[in-house]
């Protein structure tokens, strides 16, 4: 009397195991009914019907897709590679479940499609200086063709871009040209504000000539709080110029007058 019993019980848990489905917030299910969509269901319990129904989970969390490296020639006929980091989710199960196989897999192979066509058709620089742009304009292409899949691209950032170690010894001679041009160029601008400010100062001690004494004095002073053992004092020319004004005026003075011996006879003794 205890096997239909026991043949009830073992019907009611195959059929709970079977019929009975826990998705988590972020999933849902998409129910097909004898092969027919009949929409998607959760989060929380969900009763299917044995063998009739069938669900397939779909997440919608944020996916974060590695593509792998791309051999890229770029417009200016240098060979990179170059690989990218997508963000999307899945914004319509039903879409992405119906539409598409695999939305991961085909989610790869168009990123990469586009990553060689997008970046083919940039210079090297512009690849190298203008990525914002340049994501911007893989993001914008992905969702469209992503679009009927159910399909939402967040993000797309190019990760690494390798060059060729030619390229890189090239560009790296080429960055230390541009740094000594613009040592060069600063050095230049240097020395001509100091010359300006020299020629301003020349002009002010040329209508002020104390102003040159009291430099001299300022000389001494910073001289003499060095440790050197012999300091040479610079002596100014303009100092001494009074002394000799006054050296050539005692000379002259000391000087004997010639005479005047035109006409005159020697005496007779």
């Amino acid at each position: 009397m205890f096997y239909p019993l026991i043949v009830i019980v073992i019907l009611v848990v195959f059929f709970l195991s079977a019929a009975l489905r826990i998705l988590n917030e972020y999933e849902r299910g998409v129910i097909f009914r004898l092969g027919r969509v009949i929409g998607p269901k959760g989060p929380g319990l969900i009763i299917l019907i044995p063998i009739i129904d069938k669900m397939t989970r779909v997440s919608l969390r944020l996916i974060v897709l590695d593509v792998d490296p791309q051999d890229v020639i770029t417009r200016d006929n240098v060979s990179v590679k170059v690989n990218a980091v997508i963000y999307f989710r899945v914004i319509d199960p039903i879409k992405a479940i119906v539409q598409v196989e695999n939305y991961s897999y085909a989610m790869s192979q168009l990123a990469q499609t586009t990553i060689r066509s997008v970046c083919g058709q940039a210079e090297l620089d512009d690849l190298l200086s203008e990525r914002e742009k340049l994501n911007a304009q893989l993001q914008e292409i992905l969702d469209t063709h992503t679009d009927p899949w159910g399909i939402k691209v967040a993000t797309v950032e190019l990760k690494h871009i390798d060059l060729p170690q030619e390229m890189q010894r090239a560009m790296a001679r080429q960055a230390e040209a541009e740094r000594e041009r613009r040592a060069k160029v600063i050095n230049a601008e240097g020395e001509f504000q100091a010359a300006a400010r020299l020629a301003d100062a020349s002009k002010i001690i040329e209508k002020h000539p104390t102003a040159l004494q009291l430099r001299y004095l300022q000389t001494v002073n910073e001289m003499s709080t060095e440790t050197n053992t012999t300091t040479i004092f610079p002596l100014p020319l303009e100092l001494l110029t009074p002394f000799i004004e006054l050296y050539k005026k005692a000379r002259t003075v000391d000087e004997p007058q010639p005479q005047n011996t035109a006409g005159a006879t020697p005496s007779q003794e």
